[in-house]
């Protein structure tokens, strides 16, 4: 990673995801959370204010160095202990049937090979293990799909991989049997980049 990835990007990361309208949506995703944790994407440990109070031990994970300077700040005001690696979501060293939950909250749209990490997520996930996820991606209107197709080259460019048209939706099923999801837009913020998925997908065995 350059100097890009790694002194600036996680400054705009953390400015972007910071917004007050994101925090409703991390509250409302986080609030089922349960036993062994693993969060995936980490970032700057936004959502650590967000997780149940009977929470007292994460595992997280991300492959950018340069966020954990910002998250360290977090980590230290927060009654969580966070044990942090710096790993990539597409290959974890983590045995099968570990966690009883795994949180992802605007992820996805950024790992390369978005296939391999939801198939090492439900590795993980213990039988009855919950994936918690809420992300923005593909929307259901084709005039918007227009633009996020013409806009995603350039978003990986600038803003560490993440796409604006994956299917988040057609993702997940496709890993998992069970699968509670709401799509909707954002408030106060772009269609092009506020179509949100957020939800519940359910390892059976």
């Amino acid at each position: 990673m350059g100097f890009y990835s790694q002194r600036i990007l996680p400054y705009l990361i953390d400015w972007s995801l910071s917004d007050s309208s994101l925090a409703k949506y991390r509250q409302e995703v986080l609030a089922g959370v349960t036993g062994e944790v693993l969060e995936i994407g980490f970032g700057t440990g936004l959502n650590l204010s967000y997780y149940p109070e009977d929470i007292h031990k994460i595992i997280t994970v991300d492959d950018n160095p340069g966020v954990q300077r910002l998250a360290q700040k977090r980590i230290q005001t927060s009654s969580i202990t966070v044990d942090h690696r710096v790993l990539n979501g597409e290959n974890l060293p983590m045995a099968d049937n570990t966690f009883d939950s795994v949180v992802s909250t605007w992820t996805l749209c950024s790992i390369e090979n978005v296939e391999q990490a939801l198939r090492e997520i439900y590795r993980v996930l213990k039988p009855g293990g919950k994936f918690f996820f809420v992300e923005h991606g593909l929307s259901n209107e084709p005039e918007i799909q227009v633009w996020q197709n013409r806009l995603t080259p350039l978003q990986k460019r600038i803003a560490g991989g993440c796409h604006f048209n994956r299917n988040i939706r057609q993702l997940v099923e496709s890993q998992f049997d069970i699968v509670s999801l709401e799509e909707f837009y954002a408030e106060k913020t772009p269609k092009i980049m506020g179509y949100f998925y957020k939800g519940v997908a359910t390892k059976i065995n």
